[in-house]
């Protein structure tokens, strides 16, 4: 039997509750220490929901109602995840699939409609042709209002212990300002209804709708010692489409876009999954990316992640300290240098040498790393892709941060400290 949600709890008691859901003695902003290193703690700084009503949820429905904070979603509070929370679970405890968001919908008759070649799409090339696409937009309308959790301001999302776990939540910030994620294992959602793009690319993509998480406009976010991953249904497992691929059923693990600013991402791991982290939302955003999008990778490890490591429009960028390592996928890139982006690398650790991509960039600086325990000289990479690495900014004239300086110490932090349930480390 599942255990009843506990009520907010406020005052002392919730200051207690806050501090006991952490792992040690976290450098947690919220538990009355210290706050991210990097960007997220610029700007109006990011403490969460520290001093606030404290909620503890077993189930999405517990969620929901800790998220709307007894009709005050704004003020603070800390939400503590304890088990698995399904972003798929209905009312009564069930499991909804895709038959249940779309009735008689057939991924094998939406990729027949496309013909062999996957080129053209016709209402009328089968009976059931123009039944297939209706039901395909409408199943993920339905999908999107189940599994779509936002976050709002001035919240603490924080798993207890080490196996706190949200499966299958688009988990999104929108418009929101001073909000910690932290301690939580991310399962991205499989879309059931994904699209096939025909002029996408030299031969067509497969283009999901939901990420993990996905920050939109928001501002101070601290994600700090989770893990993403697609887990339970990774893309190797997926019925095949065209041209002898998989089906693309997850989008990205996490996406910063919008003008979203001051946000720290630490002590984290992205795990067996293609696209995982971009910062800037597209080509044409200019209007609303340019000034923003201010961001630091610290300490992460990526394994098995085909690119986007992150893919950067627009932003200043921080990527230090982090550890990428490919055993069962073969990676495009690690650093993608985008349009108007300003990345600037220092000390990480590559275990391959796929490791910068330029899609439209001008800028790109690296400062001490290492591939394959050599120093990389990512600078000369660059210039070979057309960069130059003045990027205009550095971030020790910005804020105070303390980079690993060795390889191996590096390695053996990431290795030691990155993902959910873990020990912390230093700030």
């Amino acid at each position: 039997m599942r255990r009843a949600a506990a009520g907010p709890v406020r005052g002392a008691a919730a200051a207690l509750l806050a501090g006991a859901c952490l792992l040690g003695a976290a450098p947690q902003a919220s538990a009355g220490g210290r706050g991210p290193v990097g960007w997220g703690s610029l700007g109006t700084g990011t403490t969460g929901g520290a001093g606030g009503t404290t909620w503890t949820v077993h189930s999405r429905a517990e969620l929901k109602t800790a998220l709307d904070n007894a009709g005050d979603p704004t003020a603070p509070k800390v939400i503590r995840v304890v088990g698995e929370v399904n972003g798929h679970e209905a009312e009564d405890g069930s499991l909804l699939g895709e038959q249940d968001y779309a009735p008689g919908y057939d991924l094998a008759q939406y990729i027949s409609c496309f013909g062999e070649d996957g080129t053209t799409w016709s209402d009328t090339r089968h009976d059931y042709c123009k039944q297939q696409r209706q039901l395909r937009q409408t199943g993920s309308n339905k999908e999107k209002a189940q599994i779509q959790l936002t976050v709002p301001s001035n919240t603490t999302l924080v798993g207890v212990g080490g196996d706190a776990r949200l499966l299958g939540v688009f988990l999104t910030v929108n418009t929101g300002t001073n909000i910690i994620v932290r301690n939580l294992e991310l399962e991205a959602p499989v879309d059931h209804f994904t699209t096939w793009s025909p002029g996408d690319g030299t031969q067509g993509s497969w283009n999901a709708r939901f990420d993990a998480m996905t920050v939109i406009t928001g501002r101070n976010i601290w994600v700090d010692h989770c893990t993403f991953t697609d887990g339970r249904f990774p893309d190797r497992e997926a019925p095949a489409g065209f041209h002898g691929e998989r089906v693309g059923r997850h989008d990205g693990l996490l996406d910063i876009e919008d003008g979203s600013d001051y946000i720290t991402v630490s002590d984290s791991r992205f795990t067996d999954h293609d696209k995982a982290l971009l910062v800037g939302s597209g080509d044409g955003r200019g209007d609303r990316d340019r000034g923003h999008l201010r961001v630091t990778f610290l300490r992460n490890l990526f394994t098995d992640i085909v690119q986007r490591g992150p893919r950067v429009r627009f932003g200043q960028v921080h990527v230090v300290n982090n550890v990428y390592v490919s055993r069962r996928r073969t990676p495009l890139y690690a650093l993608g240098a985008g349009v108007e982006s300003a990345l600037f690398s220092e000390r990480n650790v590559f275990r391959y040498d796929a490791t910068l991509a330029r899609y439209g960039g001008e800028r790109f600086h690296d400062s001490g790393s290492w591939i394959n325990g050599r120093p990389a000289r990512l600078n000369t990479v660059a210039a070979g892709l057309g960069l130059t690495d003045d990027v205009g900014w550095d971030p020790a004239d910005i804020y105070d941060y303390r980079p690993l300086t060795t390889a191996r110490a590096v390695e053996h932090h990431v290795l030691t400290h990155a993902g959910t349930g873990r020990q912390y480390g230093r700030p």
